[in-house]
Formats: C-alpha cells, sequence, structure tokens
C-alpha cells in the first residue's frame, strides 16, 4: 500500500517557478501533449514521430493517482521537462478515456502511472522510475533520446555476458522494473534477474553497480534474489553512513527500508538487526532533506513507521511506537497539510500522510486529516475509500461501508467506477453478507454501467468486474443466494452478446459468474 500512496513521487532538485495550472485532462502546459484514447490516436504519433525522426514518450495515468499527481507536480511542471519535450512526442492516455484500456493492452502496461520511451519506430527503449529523482529521470530520458538500444535487446547481451556500455549498465538499473509488466521479465522472476545482474555488474561505475545491489535486495524473498554476505551488509552499510550516497539512492532507500532490513537479517529477528537505528538515521535525513519532494520526504517518515513496526502483524492495528517517533510523525503531517497549496501535490501526499497516521496507530488523526481535506481534494473518492479502510481496520462495519458506498458514488470515469464499485462490492460481501439486496443491486448497477463502456472488459477495468464476479460467487458458495445470482447472470448473458468477440472480450464477460472463476 505505502508504495501506491507515496513512494512513486519524484524529487525537484531545483527550486523551479510554478508554472501556470494544467489546462484539463492534461499533465501539464509546458508540454505539447497528444491526448490518446483509441489506436489510431497513437498511431498519428507515430507517424509525426517518424517524420520528425523524435523518439515518443508514453505517459499512462488517472486524475485520482497519487502517484500520478506527484509527478504533475514535481516533473511534468519542471521548465527544463518542457524544453527537453522538444525533442519527443508526448502522448497522454488517461485510463478513464475511451478506449484507454485496449491501449494499455497493446503497450503491456496496467499500473498508474507508467512512463515508457519509445523509439520513433515503435520500439520500446525503456520505463523510466517514477520513484527515482527528477534530475536521475531527466538524465535517464537524455540518454535514451540519445539513441540508446532498447532496453530488451541490453538486457538479452547482459544476460549472454556480453559487454555493455557504462549507459547500458545504467539503463538496467534505473529501469522501471515495477511498471515492468512482463514485458522484459516473467511475473516472479523480476529478483532473481536483479541479482543476477548485480552479480554481473563491477563492469558498471560504482553507484551504478550499488544501486542494481540495491535493487535486487529490496526485490528479494525466502525463495529468490540476493543471498547476502558480510560483503554486501557493508556495502549497504557505507551507503547508509554517507549522506551523499543515501541521498544519491533514496528511491530504494527511502521506500524499501523494512524490506531491506528483512533480506539482510537472513532468517534472523530482523527487529533486531543493527541495520534498524543505521536506516532509522539515513532516513531521519531524507525526511528532513528540503532538496527532496514532500512525497519523498513522507515516504522516507513512513519508512521509520514501518522499521519501528518490525516484530509485530503485519495486521496490527493498536500499536505501540516509540514517542519521539510518533511526534516527528505529527510535525512532518501537519506541516505538510499546513503548506502544500498546490493541488497535484496535496493530492499526492495527503492521501499518504493519512495512511502515514493510520500506520502509527494515530487512526483518529488519520480520520481528521481525511475529512478536511475531502473539499480541498480533486478526487475524493479516493480519500473516501481511505475513510472506508481505516473504519474497517478499526471493526466500524457500517462507517466502513457507508464511507466505501460515498466513495463509489461520487467516483468518475468509466474505469475508475468499475474499480472503486468493485472495492465496494467486496467490502459488503465481506461486512454484510447478509444484506442480499444491496449486493445484487450493486452487482447490478456495475454490469449496467460495464455494458456502456467498450473498455470494460479490457485492462484494469476487466480484473475489477472479475473480482466482482470471484466475490459474487464465493457469496453463494452455500448456494443461498442461488436466485440472486441467476438473475445477475441473466443480466449479465444480455451485456456479453453484445461485446465485442476480438481479442477475448466476449470471453471474459462471459467468465465473469462462471463457477470455475471462483477457484
Amino acid at each position: 500500500m505505502k508504495r501506491t500512496l507515496v513512494a512513486l513521487g519524484l524529487a525537484a532538485m531545483l527550486a523551479l517557478p510554478m508554472l501556470a495550472a494544467a489546462a484539463p485532462g492534461l499533465p501539464s502546459r509546458n508540454v505539447a501533449w497528444l491526448p490518446a484514447a483509441a489506436d489510431a490516436d497513437v498511431d498519428r504519433a507515430f507517424v509525426q514521430a517518424r517524420a520528425q525522426n523524435k523518439p515518443v514518450l508514453l505517459y499512462w495515468g488517472a486524475t485520482w493517482c497519487p502517484p500520478c499527481n506527484q509527478l504533475k507536480a514535481t516533473l511534468f511542471n519542471r521548465q527544463d521537462f518542457g524544453a527537453l519535450s522538444r525533442s519527443f512526442v508526448a502522448v497522454h492516455v488517461d485510463g478513464d478515456r475511451p478506449g484507454a484500456q485496449k491501449l494499455g493492452r497493446r503497450f503491456g502496461v496496467s499500473g498508474y502511472p507508467t512512463l515508457v520511451l519509445f523509439t520513433p519506430a515503435g520500439a520500446e527503449i525503456t520505463r523510466l522510475p517514477g520513484e527515482a529523482d527528477a534530475e536521475q529521470v531527466l538524465s535517464l530520458m537524455r540518454l535514451g533520446l540519445s539513441g540508446g538500444r532498447p532496453v530488451k535487446a541490453v538486457l538479452a547481451d547482459a544476460q549472454a555476458g556480453k559487454p555493455l556500455q557504462p549507459a547500458e549498465w545504467r539503463l538496467l538499473a534505473f529501469y522501471s522494473w515495477e511498471t515492468d509488466d512482463g514485458q522484459l521479465v516473467p511475473k516472479g522472476q523480476t529478483a532473481s534477474v536483479l541479482a543476477t545482474l548485480a552479480a554481473a555488474s563491477p563492469a558498471a561505475d560504482a553507484e551504478t553497480s550499488t544501486r542494481l545491489w540495491l535493487k535486487a535486495l529490496a526485490a528479494s524473498d525466502d525463495g529468490q534474489g540476493v543471498r547476502p554476505d558480510a560483503a554486501l551488509r557493508e556495502r549497504v552499510q557505507r551507503v547508509l553512513a554517507d549522506p551523499a550516497q543515501t541521498r544519491l539512492h533514496m528511491d530504494v532507500v527511502g521506500a524499501s527500508a523494512a524490506d531491506l532490513v528483512r533480506v539482510l537479517a537472513d532468517g534472523g529477528a530482523p527487529e533486531k538487526s543493527p541495520l534498524v537505528p543505521q536506516f532509522d538515521a539515513a532516513l531521519q535525513r531524507l525526511a528532513a532533506d528540503a532538496t527532496l519532494s514532500r512525497g519523498d520526504r513522507l515516504t522516507a517518515l513512513v519508512s521509520r513507521i514501518e522499521l519501528a513496526r518490525l516484530g509485530l502483524e503485519k495486521s496490527a492495528v493498536q500499536v505501540q511506537l516509540p514517542p519521539a517517533l510518533l511526534q516527528d510523525v505529527r510535525a512532518h503531517v501537519a506541516r505538510d497539510d499546513r503548506e502544500i497549496t498546490d493541488g497535484y501535490e496535496r493530492q499526492a501526499v495527503i492521501t499518504g500522510a493519512g495512511y502515514a497516521l493510520g500506520l502509527a496507530g494515530l487512526w483518529d488523526e488519520s480520520e481528521a486529516l481525511l475529512k478536511s481535506n475531502l473539499a480541498k481534494s480533486h478526487s475524493p473518492y479516493y480519500l473516501m475509500s481511505q475513510l472506508g479502510s481505516n473504519a474497517r481496520k478499526l471493526g466500524r462495519k457500517d462507517e466502513a461501508l457507508k464511507w466505501y458506498g460515498d466513495a463509489f458514488r461520487t467516483s468518475e470515469g468509466p474505469a475508475t467506477r468499475l474499480q472503486w464499485g468493485s472495492g465496494y462490492l467486496t467490502a459488503l460481501v465481506d461486512l454484510a453478507p447478509q444484506d442480499a439486496a444491496r449486493i445484487e443491486q450493486t452487482a447490478a448497477q456495475l454490469f449496467t454501467e460495464a455494458a456502456k463502456d467498450r473498455g470494460a472488459f479490457e485492462g484494469r477495468s476487466a480484473r475489477s468486474l472479475q473480482r466482482v464476479g470471484t466475490k459474487l460467487l464465493a457469496w453463494n458458495g452455500d448456494g443461498r443466494q442461488a436466485a440472486a445470482l441467476q438473475r445477475l447472470q441473466r443480466q449479465l448473458g444480455g451485456v456479453c452478446a453484445k461485446v465485442e468477440v476480438a481479442q477475448g472480450q466476449r470471453a471474459t464477460c462471459q467468465a465473469l459468474l462462471q463457477p470455475r472463476q471462483a477457484a
């Protein structure tokens, strides 16, 4: 959850003048974004790119998405990004536009946000790491724009043991593995691939090699990735002890501190690891670093809370954390809430701040913060869903359902409504399975809305509906809701009959309420 809320923020190292607010529907005004909602839109962009011999930058995002808003607040609005954009064709795909989910399947993107740089001919040069420092992202873009080879070819050579140029090692180290979506590496194999690259990286510069080791460690678990040794622990300790190194790798250290400690503890009790105070000291520096964006500083604060929770059950709600840490959390959140004036930044940071307060056990303060920001948010339904999650964790079922219902009711955009509706129906089945009328009514509404959306059985929208189908079948596990399920199956049958057969969309629709889906 942490990464979803805050860890994809970008840091702005330079204090740049604030540009005018973005035009509706576009990420920023300083870039000639081409909005795309269909294959033809993207095809025209590539025609333009080939005619001008320019790469294509595709940005896939959503209005409500906190890390997308972080990009708008800290990268897209930069003057140097606007100047650099003259070297590429910028394409914006909003996940709620008609045809956007189909485009997501075409380009293998599903998580918001995803940034992909293509050659004019359409080959992927690289996926850019939204969680990295803005200066680093701009450096990687310049590298790609200067004629860098497609990352797939670079990875194949690295795996074959062929020599790489330093810039190509950097391309691999800063590739957005989190949004790869199986384009380079099959899902589940990322940790092993990163471990192999890190072991082969002495040919790269020290910064790049260290980053590969950190990424490999962060992605590792008991079954895959790196088995740490004394030399690797010493390497990590050098990063933590050196403020410049910590700042250089702030995205990995800031977002993955607890994961790194668990792996480096190598089966021991991570909460007792001597690395914990070393990480905490490094995170305190990051949280106070004014050269980082507020989103990145908050990420470091969340990681401090996670370190303090090591040894506790992950689902623990009532926790006792050090008073000094709680004081830091309260002061940090209050300062952000008081000082933020940009709407994009507020959507990115306050959602993460509400999560941080809850993670620290400060539930009343989390609720107060989220409620006070509802009227300030351009996507308040996101905050409503957080309020529902808070109430659910605290056992307040009726209150949770009220917030989840409000979030669905006020959500906007076809893909977003299916996602939020799926969340509401899931909560209904989990918290009020006896309320058959409301469950059936909500499911029927979702199927009605899906019938009006030609992208409903593609990408994220299809996955939202599949969650609905799975939940409804489980709800009828004992057969007591058979009549309601049969009515919904009849309604869905009428919807599926009008869905395109091509590319499996109708088959996806027809499978939603089939018993095998529950398995």
